[in-house]
């Protein structure tokens, strides 16, 4: 059944082959790999860590080139369907060799010639020529495997689909992955995975879903991502430090998470740009400035969240547009002001949180019993557990004008910023509404 449904991924993508993506030189770093060492995820230890890390680092060419001479590869006397076939013998082999511990056995039956055989290993018809059989996809989620991925694994030309979620994998992505040209799901969330945004992404003509959340990647985002035709793009809990690009405005994405890391800066006004979105989570970063009343725009968006930042100023009246917005929540911000009505009265919303903010004044729709409406922790004096008068008056003072901010394009009024920048209190279990992965787009995946 599973490579029935994998077929219907995998059949209707493009009907000829696209041309090899350029594979860069790339000086490999020790210290990269050893940045494992610092993850957060305990189910290696910090020994096996460095020796996975230490097994990636010395199978990695200098040059970050493939060997193509497969046949000296292969080593055994055996006989192959077809010649993809005999590549995808090669990078399985290198796939198993690279794994460090098994506990379910899922690699034990990798032997021999017949590589759609294998477990979790998918064959179909080549998209080019459907009188050929190869390896399509591989799907090894919640397999428990420790291991790294081996530069061989871009011998894999037809791969469609390499999920390897919730595992131990460790290391860096391989340049090499960059020959995997008809990729169009690769999901390595909830593993070890260190060093830079994964740049192989950005060769990859066919990709849609990438799931990188869950990891330790860290430093900026390239701005191409956001021009790529990708469907979804999952970058919570990992360690990027970068502003948002305003090319975010280009994406077509219907999803894109930012939850947890370290995003600074404004969002965007290029935002509303993006007239596919349905979910953009940003809660728990460094994101400062006005929100910006493009988000007004954005039609179809069901699920916004900036909770956990250090946003200022008003909510733009624009927001009252958002007429899919099932979950609305601001909360836990230095934002101000009223909450306008028409926000309140959105028909969709499920649940609208603007606790832990200095409002001062909410719509009477807010008070509407067929939503979860969280307003604790603000200023308004007719509601329970509110901050104290002394509280809400010392931000008074400190007023931000929208209009001159940093971030914004003068199209509303509120308050200056704070001379110095308050500490945002963090809840107990902050981001669980996110942190479980979503329905996969594909049945059986």
């Amino acid at each position: 059944m599973e490579a029935v449904i994998f077929l219907v991924l995998y059949i209707p993508m493009a009907s000829t082959m696209l041309k090899s993506a350029m594979d860069k030189p790339q000086a490999f770093s020790s210290f990269i790999l050893f940045a494992c060492l610092f993850s957060s995820t305990s189910a290696l230890s910090d020994a096996e860590v460095s020796y996975i890390a230490r097994r990636q680092l010395s199978a990695l060419p200098e040059d970050g080139q493939l060997n193509l001479d497969i046949d000296k590869q292969v080593g055994i006397n055996a006989t192959f369907e077809n010649q993809r076939l005999k590549r995808a013998y090669v990078a399985l082999q290198a796939l198993k060799r690279a794994v460090y511990s098994d506990p379910f056995n899922i690699t034990g039956n990798w032997v021999g010639p017949h590589v759609c055989g294998y477990t979790r290993v998918f064959c179909a018809p080549a998209l080019d020529d459907p009188n050929l059989n190869v390896v399509a996809g591989i799907d090894l989620n919640h397999d428990d495997i420790a291991g790294y991925l081996p530069v061989e694994l871009g011998l894999l030309n037809d791969l469609a689909l390499f999920h390897i979620n919730s595992n131990r994998f460790c290391g860096i992505i391989p340049q090499a992955l960059s020959k995997i040209v008809l990729m169009h799901e690769f999901d390595i969330s909830n593993n070890r995975f260190v060093g830079p945004f994964p740049d192989v992404f950005l060769r990859w003509p066919a990709v849609k879903y990438i799931d990188i959340r869950f990891n330790d990647f860290e430093g900026e985002i390239p701005p191409e991502i956001f021009e790529k035709d990708i469907d979804a793009l999952f970058l919570n809990d990992n360690r990027f430090t970068s502003t948002i690009p305003e090319t975010i405005g280009k994406s077509v994405a219907s999803i894109v998470t930012f939850a947890n890391n370290k995003f600074k800066g404004c969002i965007p006004h290029s935002i509303g740009n993006m007239s596919n979105v349905n979910q953009l989570i940003f809660i728990n970063n460094e994101l400062s400035g006005c929100l910006p009343g493009e988000v007004g725009m954005l039609r179809n968006l069901t699920i916004f969240d900036v909770s956990m930042n250090s946003l200022t100023g008003t909510v733009p009246e624009s927001f009252g547009g958002l007429e899919s917005a099932d979950v609305l929540d601001i909360s836990h911000n230095k934002l101000s002001g009223v909450i306008p009505e028409s926000v309140c009265k959105l028909t969709s919303l499920s649940i609208l949180s603007f606790s832990h903010n200095y409002f001062s004044g909410e719509g009477s729709g807010c008070l509407r019993r067929d939503i979860e409406v969280e307003d604790g922790g603000n200023c308004l004096g007719s509601r329970p557990n509110q901050k104290s008068s002394e509280e809400c008056e010392a931000e008074v003072k400190r007023a931000v004008d929208c209009s001159k901010d940093k971030c914004s394009k003068g199209s509303s009024t509120s308050k200056p910023p704070p001379a110095k920048e308050e500490e945002v209190i963090l809840p107990p279990n902050m981001g669980s509404r996110y942190s479980s992965p979503p329905p996969p787009m594909f049945p059986g995946y």
